[in-house]
């Protein structure tokens, strides 16, 4: 083999991009999907991959901050209701962690006031489920313009909630997100050993927080807790 050829056979073969990243050398916005429906996923999946990278999907609130914080997507779609951390104190920690995140909800509630809780965190849109698929690339292309998006019927729905009370409803906020967590999943119908378990605490450290949320909120048992929690978008009534 003569000098020439033996240098072609060292020269490494030339790396070509992932195509589903890069299309026409431009890398894609990377998304992040967080729905406890799968289908849902899978929908949105379809709808959003000609044009961006779907790098995750998860299926409760605290899968989604532990995969964030690895994957660092530049947007995130998302559900309010999902099991284990409901979405907007899953935004809430998000928007901490890292502020630069585009956030979208996509949900069926179309209550006004969860709607302004949402718009208080710092999210980029708020649409409903029943949205068009040209509605949703809308609101992801304004998110990433840094833009806002809300759905016309939620938009209208917070102005006339504003003109009949200005003070509007908002989530109390003297629980901690731990606090919040264990409501959650108390209202869900976790027992507390198994709270402790997923969140790798000790059960008595999960007894003195139910407690203190009962004391906090002059609650007396679960029952007044659940309809809190429904009341306030902690958890979604089914």
């Amino acid at each position: 083999m003569g000098q020439a050829q033996k240098a072609r056979a060292r020269r490494p073969l030339l790396q070509w991009p992932n195509a589903a990243k890069w299309g026409d050398g431009v890398k894609k916005t990377s998304i992040l999907l967080a729905d406890d429906h799968t289908m849902v996923c899978a929908g949105l999946r379809r709808v959003l991959e000609p044009e961006y990278e779907v790098i995750g999907t998860v299926e409760n609130g605290l899968k989604l901050l532990q995969v964030a914080a690895d994957l660092k997507p530049e947007l995130v779609i998302l559900d309010v209701g999902m099991p284990l951390l409901n979405g907007l104190d899953a935004a809430r920690e998000l928007k901490k962690a890292m502020p630069s995140v585009k956030i979208i909800f996509l949900t069926m509630n179309p209550d006004c006031d969860i709607a302004n809780e949402a718009i208080r965190i710092g999210i980029s849109g708020y649409l409903l489920k029943t949205c068009q698929e040209e509605e949703l690339l809308q609101a992801v292309r304004s998110a990433l313009k840094g833009l806002s998006y809300i759905s016309p019927s939620i938009s209208q729905a917070i102005e006339e909630s504003f003109i009949r009370d200005p003070r509007s409803l908002t989530r109390p906020r003297h629980l901690t997100t731990r606090q919040v967590q264990i409501m959650q999943m108390l209202s869900e119908g976790q027992s507390m050993k198994d709270i402790a378990q997923i969140l790798n605490i000790s059960f008595r450290t999960v007894r003195f927080h139910k407690y203190q949320i009962m004391q906090e909120l002059q609650i007396k048992n679960i029952a007044q807790l659940v309809q809190y929690a429904i009341k306030y978008g902690i958890i979604t009534p089914h």
